[in-house]
């Protein structure tokens, strides 16, 4: 059994334990090193490095499909925040420094929420699904991320998952941000957007780019130790040069993931204790 921590045993405690590193979160954006990206620009960029989509209304377990719901209007919300953002530069871009603090008075509704291993209500929940779609596009860049967290569980059977398991984000205003640093001479830019079915984003960039990057999984499986389930797999990344095709110039791990399982993988349903192997869907 998880021991819980001093400060999820009275909630004056966990709300003083909260504010304490929301303010020290604030110190370093007023008085750290890093300037934030704060430009955002009506037009786009002209070289587009990568595109994606994600499905906005999931099955996920029991959950209530009213927070699915509630999610896409928080998700329209934040976009407007983060659409057209220009990284210059030298600087860091912070989402939780550019969105701001998801309150009820900035119309954010209760979406589902991930929080000491359990899957919970609260305001402004689904803000993670951006943070996710942001990892997946930097990870095709020479955007250098600096600050990612990532939760040690995994609440619900995949749906609709078209990146590999283990390169999301996760939020918690403030201080579980999701920061990325430009150390490149060029300018970059975010688009989000909402289509009837689809968060929808780009990566864009003010000069052609000279190589591409693939990013992939190897090395995927569920096991089972002690009763619980469990889920790894490794995240590589390929470089790859633009002026002679498909010379893949280096290729490296980035990622490595381990996360207790909160469900039972449909492999062990079908077949007991044998494990399995997949890629990407």
């Amino acid at each position: 059994m998880t021991r819980k921590l001093i400060s999820q045993r009275h909630p004056l405690l966990y709300f003083l334990a909260v504010w304490y590193k929301r303010i020290n979160r604030y110190l370093y954006w007023f008085f750290g090193p890093d300037k934030y990206s704060k430009q955002r620009l009506d037009s786009k960029l002209s070289y587009c490095i990568m595109k994606h989509e994600s499905v906005l209304i999931k099955k996920l377990g029991a959950s209530d499909i009213t927070l699915q719901y509630n999610k896409v209007k928080n998700l329209r919300i934040a976009t407007e925040k983060i659409n057209g953002i220009l990284i210059k530069p030298g600087e860091t871009f912070s989402f939780c420094r550019l969105v701001g603090r998801p309150t009820v008075q900035k119309g954010y509704l209760p979406g589902l929420e991930l929080s000491f291993g359990d899957a919970c209500t609260g305001i402004g929940g689904g803000l993670c699904q951006i943070a996710n779609m942001l990892h997946w596009l930097i990870l095709h860049s020479e955007l250098t991320v600096i600050e990612r967290h990532h939760h040690s569980f995994d609440p619900f059977p995949d749906d609709h998952r078209v990146v590999p398991f283990g390169t999301g984000a996760t939020l918690f205003y403030n201080y579980v941000d999701f920061r990325f640093k430009n150390k490149t001479p060029h300018t970059y830019q975010i688009n989000l957007w909402l289509s009837e079915e689809y968060l929808e984003g780009e990566l864009r960039i003010n000069t052609e780019p000279d190589h591409t990057y693939q990013v992939f999984e190897k090395n995927h499986r569920f096991l089972r130790a002690n009763g619980e389930f469990y889920r790894q797999n490794e995240i590589w990344r390929s470089r790859i040069s633009k002026k002679a095709i498909d010379e893949v110039i280096n290729t490296e791990l980035i990622l490595k993931n381990f996360a207790r399982v909160k469900y039972i993988p449909e492999s062990y349903e079908e077949a007991g204790e044998r494990s399995t192997t997949s890629m990407m869907e």
